[in-house]
């Protein structure tokens, strides 16, 4: 929770002003953040200065490990943070491999369950990390990137938070996750929330002790817009301890994920936080 405190005032102390041209609004923007989670100690790191909705993170953690492209589909699940960018993008609906309503396009899940191959053949990513992982392989390239850039037109958003790279030592799995932008005020702690429960889940489903979780984002900002809420209200509240996160012991491999589990099988003990803020969303 103090990381997330200290990059929000960094943020504002040294930050510049910068014109975010899909948006049309400025943003403070620092460059460069390290955040780092104890999975192994379960210090679930969730915003407690105002309240967060960790469902909905978890929910699109899901939808991004099953490979979706429809934000009908993510909110069956439980969240509705493809809503806009699938139906309210302009660019997106003037996109005539656009399927219609609710269509995502190929970003995220997508890439990393079905990335194209010249031949015309699909690599599911994050299978192979699991099936080396079961079998304890690391062959320092247990990489799961949604990050192709010569697919960037046929989806409504470009991965913000677009690489994961397994470690294996031993029996010790670590996480180390690449966000090249990120929404401070509203998008981190679904970061967060989301680099954390995708190594304990990993680790759980591969039968590995999890360890440390690194998250690194290159640009980091605060919109105009929300400024004046995160200096004035957020950043004058005092944290709360963190919680830990419960998962389904019965979750036992990837086919489980693609099959059964919901947000059920998902707990938050101990959530002590501060009334929510409703900060701007930017499209």
């Amino acid at each position: 929770m103090q990381q997330y405190l200290d990059l929000c005032q960094r943020i504002i102390d040294q930050g510049v002003w910068i014109e975010n041209k899909r948006t049309g609004k400025k943003c403070l923007t620092a460059i460069n953040a390290d955040l780092t989670y104890d999975v192994a100690a379960n210090q679930f790191p969730i915003i407690t200065t105002r309240k967060s909705f960790w469902k909905a993170a978890i929910a699109e953690l899901l939808g991004y490990m099953r490979g979706y492209d429809n934000a009908r589909s993510f909110r069956k699940l439980g969240t509705k943070s493809w809503d806009a960018n699938a139906n309210q993008n302009e660019v997106w609906l003037n996109n005539s491999v656009r399927k219609g309503e609710d269509d995502m396009g190929r970003v995220y899940g997508v890439q990393g369950r079905s990335w194209q191959r010249p031949d015309g053949t699909v690599l599911d990513q994050l299978k192979k990390i699991i099936d080396n992982l079961n079998n304890d392989i690391d062959d320092r390239g247990e990489i799961l990137t949604f990050y192709n850039p010569g697919e960037f037109e046929l989806g409504c958003l470009r991965p913000c938070m677009h690489t994961h790279t397994f470690s294996l030592l031993g029996e010790s799995l670590y996480l180390t996750s690449y966000q090249r932008s990120c929404d401070v005020p509203l998008g981190l702690n679904f970061n967060q929330i989301q680099v954390f429960s995708l190594l304990a889940l990993m680790a759980q489903i591969t039968g590995k002790t999890p360890g440390l979780a690194y998250h690194k984002i290159i640009n980091a900002h605060i919109y105009e817009d929300q400024l004046e809420l995160m200096r004035t209200v957020q950043l004058k509240r005092d944290p709360f301890d963190l919680p830990q996160l419960t998962i389904n012991p019965e979750i036992k491999s990837l086919e489980d994920i693609e099959t059964w589990v919901t947000l059920d099988d998902f707990s938050v003990e101990g959530y002590q936080h501060h009334e929510p803020i409703s900060y701007p969303f930017s499209v």
